[in-house]
């Protein structure tokens, strides 16, 4: 009897193996946040939500440190300036702490791996 179960058992496994699985639900793509041709865009929070930051191509410096406003941070953003942009942990551009270069050619970060204090536009 257990060596009928047993076959039985390993017979349902193999069974399962061989047919094909039902179609797996697929999240949605993330839904892109809004930000013209020309911006940085930075959000609040994760996946392009909460307070949107919008700073135009025409008013930034080159290589001069942007702090965001005392007590905010960012942490999605969306660099559409045609140059690329290293976004700092630290509120100083200080590189102690973490920070990453994002090309401008069109990059969406729905998450940044942590909160962007402050950034620098790059010469191209």
């Amino acid at each position: 009897m257990r060596t009928t179960h047993a076959f039985l058992a390993a017979a349902a496994l193999t069974l399962t193996a061989l047919l094909p699985s039902a179609p797996q639900a697929h999240a949605a793509p993330p839904v892109l946040g809004t930000c013209g041709a020309g911006q940085l865009c930075l959000w609040a929070k994760p996946d392009f939500t909460g307070g949107r930051q919008v700073h135009e191509l025409s008013t930034l410096d080159v290589d001069a440190c942007t702090p965001l406003p005392p007590g905010r941070s960012a942490q999605a953003l969306a660099n559409r300036t045609g140059r690329p942009v290293t976004t700092f942990q630290s509120a100083q551009c200080d590189e102690t702490g973490e920070f990453q270069t994002y090309p401008g050619d069109g990059v969406w970060l729905p998450q940044s791996p942590y909160h962007v204090r402050a950034f620098k536009l790059r010469e191209s």
